[in-house]
């Protein structure tokens, strides 16, 4: 019953017209909102306005949420959710956002039974049952108006938010069938290990190899290349791309920017 109800009011928050102020905002915000398709705008809309209704957002470090910042959060982490059969981030309570790049203190774990306290500078972060997402607004901002960079803070750590859909973080999101798995498996564990050999080499990489801190971390990074790179990444590693296609349900490279504004590789 309460699957029901939460079924029918997501249906009616996604069929209510959504702000006219909230469309100019991603217009204005987000540049490839308006290269998708006039149903996947609709759709887009849709999904931030259930969105915004069920997570709450809140300002740190002195910042005040207004609509431009709910507005731009929300529409990138639901251009994740196009297309696909969707729970809306189920672990995800609240997003805590600063104005800039924040420090948080933590323990590490450096090896062996080892850890160590300090200090560290953030952009954003994200956990596993933490309930939580971190966002600084400016990096949020850059990463908006910048579609084809390989960069975009939010897509990153809402694709962690999917991987925890699988109750893990181990770089696999919630996926139909064993047969996914087992394909996915195999050529997501030659992509890392192709990366991790080329960043220990220094050669340069189409995928950030930050992506080689663990799993986790490559299916973050992974999914920044697919939507901000799309075209370079199903050139270089074309199985990649056809996993993350199948996954996503969508293909970036019929809106992407990326011949206009990305750098050469």
């Amino acid at each position: 019953m309460l699957d029901l109800f939460k079924s029918r009011r997501r249906a009616k928050l996604r069929a209510q017209p959504a702000p006219s102020a909230w469309r100019e905002i991603l217009q204005r915000n987000l540049p490839i909102f308006n290269r998708l398709t006039p149903e996947d705008q609709a759709e887009l809309l849709g999904h931030t306005q259930v969105f915004l209704n069920e997570k709450h957002m809140e300002g740190a470090g002195g910042l005040e949420i207004t609509d431009e910042i709910r507005v731009t959060i929300a529409g990138q982490a639901c251009l994740l959710l196009l297309h696909r059969e969707i729970d809306y981030y189920p672990e995800l309570i609240s997003i805590i956002v600063y104005p800039s790049g924040y420090t948080a203190n933590e323990e590490r774990h450096i090896g062996g039974g080892f850890w160590e306290e300090g200090a560290e500078d953030r952009l954003g972060h994200t956990g596993h049952r933490l309930g939580a997402l971190v966002l600084a607004w400016d990096a949020v901002r850059h990463g908006a108006a910048a579609p084809a960079d390989g960069r975009n803070l939010v897509l990153h750590e809402f694709a962690h938010q999917l991987d925890f859909e699988n109750s893990s973080g181990d770089g696999t999101p919630l996926l139909a069938t064993r047969g996914d798995y087992l394909v996915w498996a195999r050529v997501m564990s030659a992509e890392f290990d192709a990366l991790r050999n080329a960043t220990w080499s220094g050669e340069e990489t189409l995928i950030d190899n930050y992506g080689v801190t663990n799993p986790g971390e490559f299916f973050a990074v992974i999914t920044e290349a697919f939507f901000e790179r799309p075209r370079a990444l199903r050139k270089k590693h074309p199985e990649l791309f056809e996993q993350l296609q199948r996954f996503y349900k969508q293909d970036p490279t019929t809106y992407s920017l990326e011949e206009i504004s990305a750098p050469s590789t």
